[in-house]
């Protein structure tokens, strides 16, 4: 092996990237704007979701219901007629639509307990579940201080005391960023790794390599590195101008301790690229075996649900994907301050899986190169 055939090699590579505008306008959606829509366009909770009232009772107590639906959970609520209902339901108009009855008010205070419809758009399943309960809880809450005639209610006989750690105001955007963030970086470092050798295959210069007095090793390593700076250092620029600029999140712990794992992830994920660049013999085959891969890795990594409530089989199974340890990593670093005498075995981890899969990416890249050859 010589240094200088894999920097040269390297080199080429990045050249060859730059010459190439989609994979460049990729690289740079995927670690800003594909990590701020994430953050801040996609909310798991309820954020401004659109509400229509019907008040048949136009009295004090549906005016005080109707008031206290506001922003950020709800949209200004939109005042429609019992014919608009379905209407506006229909259209997609509204995801809830309250329906506050005639003497409404009056049958509360003669203690007749009547009944509130709410209609609940069920599709958008991320809104719909929460937004239901915060409907019930709001307008409970209101009734109720409207007949005691003031806010409050009795004191329970225990108090529970709520300390968030590591997310004090429970913001979406701190878990969301970083996570699409990662995902970025394993996406990225297998798409560009393959793609590199599917190029160079379709263009034939896979030919030319081999007339040159270069071992496959020195190859495959060239492609690692090059591809590997290049994620990485969109993924540092992201941390710092998208995550902790715009999106204003905090970082508790060490980047640079970070940044190494992630290098240590790209080693890993970029010897995959290039295991399925061997395997597919032209791009469309390659877009397709992504899907396959990509998808169970970025799904039950921990990244969108907690482990712990999967299966456990798939959680023994996630065990030998590198982003796993991955994100248990990067949760640690940056939410909750964690220092390498705590994430040592996630790197020592990552590092093995990393080894074991440039082994068999290299065999399959040697035995590539020489059915061509």
């Amino acid at each position: 092996m010589r240094a200088a055939n894999i920097l040269h090699l390297g080199i080429k590579e990045l050249r060859s990237l730059a010459r190439d505008p989609v994979m460049s306008v990729l690289i740079f959606y995927a670690f800003t704007f594909a990590i701020y829509a994430a953050a801040e366009a996609l909310p798991q909770t309820l954020n401004k979701a659109p509400i229509a009232i019907v008040d048949e009772d136009r009295s004090p107590l549906s005016a005080r219901i109707v008031g206290a639906f506001y922003p950020p959970y709800f949209t200004a609520p939109v005042m429609i007629s019992q014919s608009g209902m379905d209407v506006q339901m229909d259209a997609g108009l509204a995801t809830f639509a309250l329906n506050i009855p005639p003497e409404f008010q009056r049958d509360v205070l003669a203690g007749r307990a009547p009944t509130l419809q709410l209609n609940v758009d069920a599709t958008r399943m991320s809104q719909a579940f929460s937004g239901s309960g915060y409907v019930q809880a709001i307008a409970v809450s209101e009734v109720r201080e409207f007949v005691q005639g003031y806010r409050g209610g009795a004191a329970p006989p225990a108090e529970l005391v709520i300390r968030a750690r590591f997310n004090p105001l429970l913001q979406d955007a701190w878990f969301g960023s970083v996570m699409e963030l990662v995902n970025s970086v394993t996406m990225l470092s297998i798409v560009l790794t393959g793609a590199a050798l599917i190029r160079e295959r379709e263009h034939g210069t896979v030919e030319h390599l081999l007339v040159m007095p270069v071992t496959p090793f020195e190859i495959m390593t060239s492609k690692v590195w090059a591809m590997g700076l290049v994620v990485l250092i969109a993924c540092g620029l992201s941390l710092i101008f998208v995550i902790e600029g715009a999106l204003a999140v905090p970082i508790e712990g060490s980047r640079l301790l970070f940044l190494s794992g992630a290098a240590l992830l790209l080693f890993a994920t970029t010897s995959m690229g290039i295991f399925l660049g061997t395997i597919a013999r032209s791009m469309p085959q390659f877009g397709l075996l992504l899907l396959l891969v990509l998808l169970p890795l970025e799904i039950l990594s921990g990244g969108t649900s907690p482990r712990e409530s999967m299966p456990a089989a798939i959680q023994l199974l996630m065990q030998a994907a590198p982003n796993t340890h991955f994100v248990m990593l990067s949760q640690a670093v940056l939410y909750r301050g964690a220092g390498l005498d705590v994430v040592w075995p996630e790197f020592v981890k990552i590092a093995v899986i990393g080894v074991i899969l440039f082994s068999l990416a290299l065999a399959r890249f040697r035995r590539t190169i020489g059915e061509m050859a």
